[in-house]
């Protein structure tokens, strides 16, 4: 059986018992996932119940250059990017542009912030920078997009091996171990089908010292729509355990059940899950069961007005969570304000009573008992090796 082994290792408690303030064993997590994980989702995230919440990714240079505000009438941390040292004035009718705003009240104890880098030294700057309203920094190595990968960051790393790991390092050294805050890493597989390259690097990104390493389970060239890869990842387990490192899981889980499933088909609790495009279309996926996406859109609307996110953000994210060819979707394409968003989904009827999820670039709505019935052939699919040797060759086909 995949993952059999496991059954002869000690709890996790035992395992990873050291004085961080996080444990990420076996946590079910909010993705880091740029526009889409602002506070307004990550509070819904966190209420319905996601373990650990990412910011989205931010770039070193842009955060070192932020002044911190207490927005005394939100109650919030807000991170506002400076010019020549000061606090822009807004434009009348105007808010000043915010680059990272946190409700410690709420997030306290639950929130990692992902910073993009490609360099040592800026990367400690902009750590110092949040470190003390966060808990814990994560080095973005997996985005292949080029706004992350131009200047180096992001999956660029996975190529310059050396540079990755001295980043990591400096932000052990002078930041987390200073701080006592984990510092962390996600990643991608190297290979599709050959775990040693993967194995190779995930033994180097542990021995910096880092608390937590999250995989996401494609190769650099897969997109969202491809089938993630999980037959390697009992492997990998084995070499993080060696260095006292939890491993978190990403790619293509759809809500807490299917998580739940993972981790029983490899006999291991202890790996975490991470929920990336199905909680960009539904926060809720954390909870037992979703919600609708009448109230979904209901509630984070309600979060955006409340701590005044910027309409044209809350709209990228509200129109992910609505289906696509529905004229409610067309109505909010021609408005401009949380407020008059709010306005249209209040008037939805029975249409909005159905689950929605976007999910691998295809978006589903069905009730909730279809949606629950799903998983298993996705579970076979993914790891099980006869299953994706199979779906490999039809992909290879296809083209």
């Amino acid at each position: 059986m995949l993952g059999g082994w496991i059954k002869t290792l000690k709890p996790a408690s035992f395992r990873f018992s050291n004085s961080r303030m996080i444990d990420y064993t076996g946590k079910i997590c909010l993705a880091p996932m740029v526009r889409s994980g602002e506070l307004p989702t990550r509070l819904m995230a966190l209420k319905h119940g996601a373990d650990l919440v990412w910011s989205p990714e931010i770039i070193d240079k842009k955060l070192r250059r932020c002044i911190r505000i207490e927005n005394e009438d939100l109650k919030t941390i807000d991170f506002v990017e400076a010019r020549n040292g000061q606090v822009p004035t807004p434009k009348p009718g105007k808010s000043v542009p915010v680059v990272f705003r946190t409700d410690r009240a709420k997030e306290k104890g639950r929130l990692i912030l992902q910073l993009g880098s490609a360099d040592p030294e800026i990367a400690v700057e902009a750590a110092k920078k949040v470190i003390d309203d966060v808990d814990g920094i994560d080095l973005n190595c997996g985005c292949p997009k080029p706004f992350s990968t131009h200047a180096g960051m992001g999956a660029a790393l996975l190529s310059n091996p050396e540079l990755l790991t001295l980043i990591l390092s400096n932000l052990v050294e002078e930041v987390g171990k200073p701080k006592n805050k984990p510092i962390s890493a996600k990643i991608r597989l190297l290979d599709p089908a050959d775990p040693k390259p993967t194995l190779d690097l995930v033994e180097k990104i542990c021995k910096t010292g880092i608390a937590n390493l999250t995989v996401h389970c494609r190769t650099r060239s897969m997109r969202n729509r491809d089938t993630p890869i999980r037959i390697f990842v009992s492997q990998i387990y084995e070499v993080v355990l060696k260095y006292n490192v939890s491993l978190v899981i990403n790619g293509g889980f759809q809500c807490r059940k299917e998580i739940e499933n993972f981790q029983k088909s490899i006999n291991n609790h202890a790996v975490g899950g991470m929920i990336a495009e199905a909680a960009e279309s539904n926060p809720t996926v954390f909870a037992p069961v979703p919600l609708p996406w009448k109230e979904v859109t209901k509630e984070f609307l309600s979060l955006c007005i409340a701590y005044k996110n910027h309409a044209s953000n809350s709209k990228y994210i509200l129109l992910n969570q609505i289906p696509g060819r529905s004229q409610i979707y067309k109505d909010i394409c021609k408005v401009k304000t949380n407020e008059d968003f709010l306005r249209i989904i209040e008037g939805v009827g029975a249409e909005g009573d159905l689950l929605f999820v976007r999910t691998m670039q295809k978006a589903v709505a069905m009730n909730k008992d279809e949606f629950m019935r799903q998983f298993e052939l996705k579970r076979k699919m993914t790891t099980e090796p006869e299953f994706v040797e199979k779906r490999t060759k039809i992909e290879a086909v296809a083209g």
